[in-house]
């Protein structure tokens, strides 16, 4: 009794082709990826030095909001005070920063599975 061999052919290039569809698909959400910025955009409210400022009333009336991009350069924390208007463009460009950091994980899972489908 021979055993066949193309139904486990056929069956890993069926996969394979099922993967390379979603590459595909991944490949298309790229096409509408705008800017991308990397950090965090944060909204705070701070205290001054000043002992007799209303910031250190009871209850405080803090100042801000003050608009903060916060990002790693370095190894080393950096940031700076946007406008409400630049926070509101970087918020949507770290959006699209995080979107594209799950495409990305999705590719090299992708591309994990195929490897794993052809080394059978």
């Amino acid at each position: 009794m021979s055993v066949s061999t193309k139904e486990p052919t056929h069956s890993v290039d069926a996969s394979l082709e099922s993967l390379e569809e979603r590459h595909r698909a991944l490949v298309a959400e790229l096409t509408g990826i705008g800017l991308v910025l990397r950090g965090s955009i944060a909204q705070r409210m701070n205290r001054c030095g000043n002992p007799t400022c209303r910031c250190k009333a009871d209850p405080p009336q803090l100042h801000g909001p003050y608009h903060v991009w916060t990002r790693k350069v370095a190894a080393k924390t950096v940031s700076a005070v946007l406008s409400p208007e630049h926070a509101a463009r970087c918020k949507e460009w770290s959006r699209n920063m995080r979107k594209l950091d799950r495409i990305v994980c999705e590719f090299q899972a992708i591309g994990l599975r195929a490897a794993t489908l052809i080394r059978r």
